[in-house]
């Protein structure tokens, strides 16, 4: 589905939009090679898009919307096969300065790919961690922005299926704390991916370090999917009632996205034929707009997450989703809920 022309009328071509959330990889062939037939959704997205690199995002961005800018988030790519394993996401924020070095000389394009970067450290790490701040911002020069720690985790191992990585409680632990710490003294934020039962770990977490900035990703992930299908409509108070607690801290923005993912399982997920903006927006609306309201739209964002979203819907598609939600708000309204938070808490220099 990535890289696919329009199916529908750009909505508001002319509307500048930063993309704050996308990734770029290439998986190779062998880590697909001895797996099953794939039972999860994930699983099978990854599978349509093992390759996603600077060409297929830029046929992306060249499909009609006005993409300005965007933010690479970590994905565990091209890290280094070298050195201790600490300093190997290094190689990612190499990789994606690289990336940007070439879009920033406009061969490609007036879109400006991959001007803030988000990597990863294990802040768990302890001493080291501050070593490995300083070499990502060293090989990320001024764009490097911050990073992301997932502590996605469910005690029903399906919901993740091939994305378990962690156990449970990972933002509460003293050596994670211990190294998320550090973060302030580098000016870097954190951007939080967990799963909608977790979000009290992320109230904690910002509660306790109310001078560094959260990016809380994905509208903190409704799950529909194993042992939480069917149950999205029941866990709906459970989730707004936690973005009440998260909206009411400053210092936490939130990405609006991320709702196309096999974990949230809208009927949109891989339907065929695909769903139309209309429809995404329709399914999508009870989560964006409580969102909206709760934290205003100086601390919202509208984020792409591809390759990830293509389970549900083409580029284009998705950005035309997001205008549809967005057609009732002012210009002014719109322009920070498409670029200007963007621009704002990731203080990009375009």
């Amino acid at each position: 589905m990535t890289s696919s022309a329009p199916t529908e009328p750009i909505l508001e071509p002319n509307l500048p939009i930063i993309d704050p959330h996308h990734h770029l990889w290439d998986w190779p062939a062998a880590l697909f090679a001895n797996r099953p037939v794939p039972q999860h959704g994930f699983d099978t997205v990854i599978r349509r898009a093992m390759r996603y690199l600077l060409p297929e995002f830029l046929a992306d961005l060249h499909t009609g919307h006005n993409i300005r800018a965007t933010v690479f988030v970590q994905c565990g790519a091209m890290y280094r096969t070298d050195g201790p394993d600490a300093f190997k996401p290094v190689g990612e924020t190499e990789f994606v300065n690289g990336v940007a070095a070439m879009c920033a000389s406009g061969t490609y394009g007036p879109a400006r790919a991959c001007a803030g970067i988000v990597g990863h450290v294990d802040l768990t790490g302890g001493a080291v961690v501050s070593d490995v701040l300083e070499a990502h911002l060293k090989a990320g020069g001024d764009r490097f922005r911050g990073i992301r720690h997932s502590a996605s985790y469910d005690a029903d191992s399906n919901v993740l299926g091939p994305l378990v990585r962690v156990g449970a409680g990972l933002y509460a632990a003293k050596d994670f704390r211990e190294g998320y710490a550090q973060l302030g003294k580098y000016d870097l934020s954190f951007d939080a991916w967990l799963l909608e039962p977790q979000l009290p770990e992320l109230i904690d977490l910002a509660r306790s370090f109310p001078d560094t900035p959260v990016i809380l990703d994905h509208v903190g992930t409704p799950l529909g999917i194993a042992g939480y299908q069917g149950r999205r409509e029941e866990r709906f108070p459970i989730w707004r009632a936690n973005i009440a607690k998260l909206a009411a801290l400053p210092n936490v923005a939130v990405k609006l996205g991320g709702l196309a993912m096999a974990f949230c399982h809208f009927p949109s997920f891989l339907q065929l034929p695909p769903a139309s903006s209309a429809q995404l927006a329709a399914e999508w609306k009870p989560y964006i707009e409580t969102c909206i309201e709760l934290f205003g739209v100086d601390r919202c964002m509208f984020e792409s997450n591809f390759p990830v979203d293509m389970g549900s819907c083409t580029y284009p598609t998705l950005w035309n989703a997001f205008k549809v939600l967005a057609k009732h708000y002012s210009s002014d309204e719109k322009t920070a809920l498409f670029s200007g938070t963007a621009q704002r808490i990731y203080r990009l220099k375009i």
